[in-house]
């Protein structure tokens, strides 16, 4: 956690230098466009709360610097001010290929009674790992445990390039979401109880995998039932375990 907020502290002294050193327009222009004003980000908006934070630090940086007013940084903070708060936003994550995967979340880390409509660190992690190694999922049918609200999945059919992905959830809500999540990211959804597709002899590698949204609990779930899955890995992120038995 120290390492991290040093990695801020200095961020925020490499700023303040450029904004004093160079052509402050074209940076902050450019800062606005990777972020705030990024196609990205003005197709899927992230939280009010967090926009209206990130722009406010950067204006006070800006002022630091005494420079002249950019319209631009102005324009989109009246902008933010005037948006009213939602229980729902976006998240947006950079993939190493350049694609990304956007989500709708909670803007609460329980929402409905359930965590699981927001994205965790953990699954944010085994992410980061599959990405760093795609043979373990490339041209093979993934079941997943708990998927929530889909990033790790999705991340995995972006990235790894499975045959087949099956996602999971024991909550209906949440299902509902992940749903959403799959068809915003460029999915096609498989009928729930249609079985994907096997990997064939050929080792050709599917551009797209088939990808399915299952509602399974995994502590009433029978073996015929994953049967029909029939997956060559199963995967689960952060997802807690009922010891009590």
């Amino acid at each position: 956690m120290s390492d991290i907020f040093l990695h801020f502290l200095l961020f925020e002294q490499i700023l303040e230098d450029k904004l004093k050193n160079s052509l402050h327009y074209e940076l902050l222009l450019n800062i606005l466009q990777r972020t705030v004003l990024h196609p990205l980000c003005v197709k899927h908006p992230p939280p009010v709360k967090y926009t209206r934070c990130f722009l406010s630090e950067l204006i006070k940086k800006h002022e630091a610097a005494h420079t002249e007013p950019l319209d631009e940084l102005y324009e989109a903070l009246a902008e933010i001010l005037s948006a009213e708060e939602s229980t729902q936003c976006h998240r947006s994550y950079l993939l190493p290929s350049g694609n990304s995967v956007s989500l709708s979340e909670s803007t609460a880390i329980i929402s409905q009674g359930t965590t699981g409509l927001v994205t965790w660190d953990a699954a944010l992690y085994f992410a980061e790992w599959a990405i760093e190694n795609p043979a373990t999922f490339t041209n093979r049918t993934v079941l997943e445990l708990g998927s929530g609200v889909g990033f790790t999945g999705l991340a995995i059919c972006k990235m790894c390039s499975p045959k087949a992905y099956i996602f999971s959830d024991c909550q209906s809500q949440v299902l509902q979401h992940l749903r959403g999540n799959i068809l915003l990211n460029g999915f096609l959804l498989m009928p729930d109880d249609a079985a994907p597709l096997q990997p064939s002899v050929s080792t050709l590698v599917s551009p797209k995998p088939t990808v399915t949204a299952v509602q399974l609990d995994w502590d009433l779930v029978t073996t015929e039932q994953l049967y029909v899955f029939q997956p060559d890995v199963s995967i689960a992120a952060g997802t807690d375990q009922d010891r009590s038995s």
